[in-house]
């Protein structure tokens, strides 16, 4: 079972570090994972998806190939192709996966203009150590699919607590 989070950073940049420190740790078989969008509100309040994987191009590609040689068959190559991408994209479209695109800007449109959220979805964690790389990375924990021990501990992780100053 997959476990979803969705953290608030202020701007694009710091969710996309801390993005990028999760696909570290996931090289390092710490964390497996589903799916990793930040959604940007912009200051006009549209929302913009940043993923990773666009699947109309993708399924374009591999149906402009396919089309192509099965075209070859035929002596059509060109026709093959265009009608392959056409309806390769056609099928990336529809053949969306991982996290609910309108779920995503749904949610995103809550926060403040500027602000980014980071939607990651987890298959697998070592939690201790994928919290101990994230600590102090800070973001608001908007929404998880965690059980409230493991959301504490989240929080923990991102705004570790402060010790007390010492008097001077």
């Amino acid at each position: 079972m997959s476990d979803l989070i969705a953290i608030v950073y202020p701007s694009e940049h710091d969710a996309e570090t801390v993005r990028t420190r999760l696909f570290d740790m996931q090289k390092e078989y710490l964390i497996e994972i589903g799916d990793a969008v930040i959604a940007v509100k912009g200051a006009d309040g549209h929302v913009k998806l940043n993923q990773l994987f666009n699947a109309a191009a993708a399924g374009a590609v591999s149906g402009g190939f396919w089309g192509m040689l099965i075209g070859t068959i035929f002596l059509m190559p060109l026709a093959g192709a265009a009608i392959g991408a056409a309806t390769g994209a056609l099928g990336g479209k529809l053949a969306d996966f991982g996290i609910d695109d309108k779920f995503m800007t749904d949610l995103a449109e809550s926060v403040q203009p500027g602000n980014a959220v980071l939607f990651v979805l987890i298959r697998k964690m070592t939690a201790d150590k994928v919290l101990d790389g994230i600590k102090g990375m800070g973001g608001v924990v908007l929404r998880t699919s965690f059980d409230h021990e493991k959301e504490q501990q989240l929080r923990d992780a991102l705004h570790p607590p402060q010790a007390p100053h010492a008097p001077i």
